[in-house]
């Protein structure tokens, strides 16, 4: 049990090292589950992203970045722009 626990310790200290960043985003206008899919799509197809979190409940986007890679805010403000989306970076 104790090799097990050690075992996961250290495999989750390694995988947040090679974590990329995280930014979250609000959105306004986003009002369904149908609009969180969409989103989610959307920026799943940018070669940067390696995950995304939408929470139709707090109306953000969560963005983690592949490690040295993120989106600029013009690039995600066209990208909710042109999905019908408000875009905040007050979040």
């Amino acid at each position: 049990m104790k090799k097990l626990i050690l075992s996961l310790t250290i495999l989750f200290a390694t995988s947040s090292a090679f974590a990329g960043e995280v930014e979250t985003v609000g959105v306004k206008g986003m009002v369904c589950s149908f609009c969180a899919q969409g989103i989610t799509k959307k920026f799943k197809e940018q070669p940067e992203v390696a995950n995304v979190e939408v929470s139709l409940e707090n109306k953000f986007v969560k963005l983690t970045y592949k490690d040295g890679q993120k989106l600029s805010h013009d690039k995600i403000a066209t990208l909710l722009k042109e999905a019908g989306y408000e875009v905040s970076f007050n979040k």
